[in-house]
């Protein structure tokens, strides 16, 4: 027990050194309106009745930089296009396109953003989930700030918003992970290893996404956001991350099963493979969990100090709700279980789902 409960506070201690380089230094874009640029704000959409008209209206509500908005309907089931429709009658800036058939090997986010960046007029280009509202600075604030510091992509995390106990114990992973457990937070920089983005605000300069390949260079990939950095960045390009929190909201989902399937979409391509996530089970599961089974040590006592301290800091930087914090280890628990899940998935050969559409198939030749 007094081994474990040391090893355990050495775990809690590992993303705190992590954390105190990595939040201080997480930009915070000013609202300086940039040089002469327009910016296409690029939305694809499948199934989002329920989001695009906010998304769609804040994205027109945009000020300091020219705009255009286009919405990439992807054989939505539902009203998304009618609802677009009409929005386009009220405000020239706004066209809606219908994505063609989903070829073989892409996936479904991937396709139409290949398509949008393709349809797209704007020096810089601001991919948005249909879940996304942006604050009225905050594609100027973006654009500006890559065009000062030559900057080929910058993302953000946005502010996450989150109103029911499933979506505290999946959401705040994301942050975690990126603040706590990588290891240059995705500061500005032009290594691909090092490179991070979140694919919920991506704004990248038009000249070199499409010198990089774009979206269509990896049609078969889902973390779209990070692929596409790694590849800019192998082209020579510095991408960066800075603090969506004052830039944009996100409702990720409303529910936590809509979650659970969320993030097992995403995790074959993060911590579940066969040898990252053991490794990332005794990171995680010794720095956040097994301190709780070992509170009558010490050691194990400032290890949940610890760990509760680090989700309050993160909590407090990225605008979180303070009332997720005491379900930490709880969401750590529910985060490896997704990650579990989808490896042994893998492994029995289940292919991932999202609105209606399976993936996992043979690779796609990029176009």
């Amino acid at each position: 027990m007094n081994l474990l409960a040391w090893i355990a506070l050495g775990l809690a201690v590992f993303p705190w050194l992590l954390a105190l380089r990595n939040v201080p230094r997480l930009p915070r874009v000013s609202d300086d309106p940039p040089a002469a640029a327009l910016v296409s704000i690029l939305i694809p959409a499948r199934d989002e009745a329920a989001h695009i008209e906010t998304c769609v209206r804040a994205a027109l509500s945009s000020q300091g930089v020219g705009i255009e908005v286009v919405v990439m309907d992807d054989g939505s089931r539902d009203a998304t296009a009618a609802i677009v429709t009409r929005l386009a009658q009220e405000d020239p800036r706004l066209r809606l396109l219908r994505a063609p058939p989903l070829p073989q090997g892409w996936t479904g986010k991937v396709h139409a953003c290949a398509r949008l960046a393709e349809a797209a007029r704007g020096t810089h280009l601001l991919f948005i989930d249909a879940d996304v509202t942006l604050r009225p600075h905050a594609a100027a604030a973006m654009a500006g700030h890559a065009m000062r510091h030559d900057i080929a992509l910058v993302s953000g995390v946005p502010r996450q918003v989150m109103r029911g106990v499933g979506e505290a114990l999946t959401v705040p992973v994301i942050n975690l992970m990126m603040l706590g457990y990588l290891p240059a937070g995705g500061r500005r920089g032009a290594k691909p290893s090092l490179a991070a983005a979140c694919g919920q605000l991506v704004l990248a300069e038009a000249a070199a996404y499409r010198a990089a390949g774009g979206h269509a260079a990896a049609p078969a990939i889902l973390h779209d956001a990070l692929s596409l950095a790694r590849r800019m960045r192998a082209r020579g390009f510095t991408t960066e991350v800075v603090d969506g929190s004052r830039l944009a909201t996100c409702r990720m989902y409303d529910s936590f099963a809509a979650a659970w399937s969320g993030f097992v979409k995403n995790a074959r391509e993060g911590m579940a493979t066969p040898l990252g996530l053991p490794v990332w089970t005794a990171l995680l599961g010794g720095a956040h969990l097994l301190p709780w089974l070992l509170l009558l040590h010490p050691a194990a006592l400032l290890a949940v100090a610890l760990s509760l301290g680090l989700r309050c800091l993160i909590t407090w930087r990225m605008r979180e709700p303070w009332w997720s914090v005491p379900l930490h280890p709880f969401a750590v628990a529910v985060a490896l279980a997704i990650q579990w899940t989808a490896l042994l998935g893998g492994g029995l050969g289940r292919r991932p789902e999202w609105k209606g559409r399976s993936y996992g198939g043979p690779p796609a030749s990029p176009a």
